[in-house]
């Protein structure tokens, strides 16, 4: 493996809050509220036995700045060049190990998927089951979700965008953590193509009512059910979800759809 997967985790410190002099700083020193903690990120000695080019060439490589899920806030996605093709877009954001995009790409192969997780085992384990199912439309970007949504997609770039259980971040000390709020709707706005969709899933409920706040607030997406969604049927029921059933967690749905430019 000779790529960021590769590579030791970074031994910055955690991110906070940034300031106002820090804000001057170029953007890859900046110290900010991401939406993840930092865990140690290294390969299982099985995965990296089993890695090769062919694992290698799923992967997205952009360039990085100072940690291994940074993005160059110069580089964009060239789905066209990354694919091979010109498909309609998914990109799945927190995508894990990979349960529900996998069953996603494999059911539509007219669809091309992009798989955003910013731990490396869990890009990794996506990449190696992609290769083993002969996955052709599926592509892992092990990537922040807020720098992807903020410069790493061409806007209007997506068709469906997709965010399943996101971490609740549950204590109040935390909720500045959270995934969905108003500056990440406001990305998924731009990269979202008219008439294309936005699926949210959680299964905490007061994320829940958060997730719906912020989605109503945001004048360039509808919601058209007025509240929460029916299940969607094209979410399989993941091993994640199974497991909040059974601790008795409701799953709370939200489809919106990205309204027509000017």
């Amino acid at each position: 493996m000779n790529n960021a997967l590769a590579a030791g985790a970074s031994s910055g410190s955690d991110m906070s809050e940034a300031t106002t002099d820090a804000s001057r700083l170029p953007y890859g020193l900046r110290r900010e509220v991401v939406s993840f903690a930092r865990r140690d990120g290294r390969i299982h000695p099985k995965i990296a036995k089993a890695w090769s080019a062919e694992h290698e060439a799923l992967m997205v490589s952009p360039p990085r700045l100072d940690r291994d899920a940074s993005l160059d806030p110069e580089w964009q996605l060239d789905a066209h060049s990354v694919f091979g093709r010109r498909a309609p877009l998914v990109v799945e954001i927190g995508s894990g190990t990979g349960e529900a995009v996998l069953a996603s790409a494999a059911e539509h192969p007219e669809l091309d998927h992009l798989a955003v997780e910013v731990y490396r085992p869990g890009a990794a384990k996506t990449a190696i089951r992609a290769h083993r199912r002969g996955l052709t439309n599926l592509r892992i970007l092990q990537a922040d979700a807020a720098a992807l949504l903020r410069t790493g997609l061409e806007e209007a770039s997506v068709s469906e965008v997709r965010i399943f259980f996101p971490d609740p971040w549950h204590k109040a000390r935390h909720h500045k953590r959270r995934l969905v709020n108003e500056n990440t709707v406001a990305g998924l706005a731009r990269v979202l193509a008219d008439g294309g969709r936005l699926r949210l899933a959680t299964d905490w409920a007061e994320y829940a009512e958060q997730m719906l706040r912020v989605v109503s607030c945001c004048s360039e997406l509808a919601n058209p059910h007025d509240g929460f969604a029916p299940r969607w049927s094209g979410r399989p029921v993941t091993r994640f979800e199974r497991k909040g059933s059974e601790a008795g967690r409701l799953v709370h749905d939200l489809e919106l759809i990205r309204l027509q430019r000017n």
